[in-house]
């Protein structure tokens, strides 16, 4: 039994993928993030009950990127899809009025689902990691949960900063467009990251760990959802200084 719960841990992150899928459609995002954030959680969790059980496994490594897939590929693919649906119209909906016209099925628009290269660059980089010997203790590109926060980041943004510059933003299409190819770009350039792994609590092996963690802390503090974007480029902009030092 002991073996099966990291991959059941993972299944959690599974099934909190595919309840967030479901809300995303909805056009329900914020408790689409809710379930994107469980799932990273369980993710997360999933690694640290194989290490302390001692039970790592080629079928939980496999297992892992499958619930990955869901959670941190489809998802971000899908709440994009629904933050360029609501470019055209300037305002929330249900998604349904760019699709059904006079009882049938007719795609009027076709820009939103250019959302869904954020969930194509997601696969490519998940099936890379698999067969990656290189990424055990570090990350080459942006991994998918950061990349996942990123993208969920908008829409709470969106709800609850109250920024009229931020709304504006976020809900124009140029930014929306360039900021899919970037998320994509950044999943799969050759960018070493820094993993969050700690191998012991010695500040001097783990400074650049421990200052992340604590400029991340203070930032969510004082800047609620706006920080998620500003941590996800402080992550890049740190590793890259990292591995030049």
């Amino acid at each position: 039994m002991k073996k099966h719960i990291p991959n059941f841990i993972t299944l959690l992150n599974v099934f909190c993928g595919c309840v967030a899928a479901v809300f995303a459609v909805l056009n329900k995002l914020e408790i689409a993030a809710i379930f994107v954030a469980l799932g990273i959680f369980f993710d997360f969790f999933d690694g640290l009950a194989a290490r302390a059980l001692v039970v790592k496994s080629e079928l939980g490594l496999q297992l892992d990127s499958l619930a990955d897939m869901i959670t941190s590929g489809l998802v971000p693919g899908i709440v994009m899809f629904q933050l360029l649906a609501m470019s055209q119209t300037s305002g929330w909906g249900d998604g349904s009025h760019f699709f059904l016209e006079s009882g049938s099925l007719q795609f009027k628009n076709l820009l939103p689902f250019f959302g869904f290269v954020i969930t194509m660059a997601s696969g490519y980089r998940l099936a890379k990691f698999n067969i990656d010997e290189n990424q055990t203790s570090s990350f080459i590109g942006l991994p998918t949960p950061a990349n996942a926060l990123l993208i969920l980041s908008l829409p709470l943004i969106l709800m609850y900063q109250n920024n009229e510059f931020l709304n504006t933003l976020i809900l124009n299409q140029w930014f929306l467009f360039i900021l899919t190819i970037l998320s994509a770009y950044l999943l799969n350039a050759n960018i070493p990251l820094f993993a969050l792994k700690f191998k012991n609590t010695s500040f001097k092996d783990n400074a650049m760990r421990y200052i992340f963690i604590i400029i991340s802390l203070v930032l969510i503090i004082t800047m609620k959802f706006m920080a998620i974007p500003l941590i996800i480029l402080f992550y890049v902009v740190s590793s890259v200084i990292q591995e030049r030092l």
